[in-house]
């Protein structure tokens, strides 16, 4: 394993970690990035179930944004997850942000997810 793998690795435990400790029975919102796409999924962890996902490569999203990789796309993102959160029945979250630091499309996609109806 590489250095770079390793060290995001730990960085991705050590997160999810802290969210277990606070989590208290609440769905975890968890967000994936890569360089051209951003993914989004409410987890049930008690249960092991997905409740939720969106993401940019959804058709009805693909059609109105321009790109994936941008903060623009991240908001569109943040706001269905909130969506669909919501019609799931869920409400109250927990964001993981897994290894990516919270800026940027991240912290996009969180406030977008908050101005949705999504607390955490």
């Amino acid at each position: 394993m590489s250095k770079q793998t390793e060290n995001t690795a730990r960085r991705r435990a050590r997160v999810r970690r802290a969210i277990k400790a606070v989590a208290n029975g609440r769905a975890r919102l968890s967000v994936h990035r890569t360089g051209k796409q951003i993914y989004a999924q409410v987890i049930d962890d008690a249960q092991g179930l997905t409740l939720a996902s969106a993401s940019t490569l959804d058709k009805d999203i693909r059609a109105e944004i321009k790109s994936g990789a941008n903060v623009e796309a991240a908001s569109t993102i943040g706001k269905l997850i909130a969506e669909r959160a919501i019609k799931a029945g869920v409400k109250d979250v927990v964001f993981d942000r897994g290894a990516y630091m919270y800026h940027g499309r991240v912290k996009a996609l969180a406030e977008a997810a908050r101005e949705g109806g999504l607390n955490f």
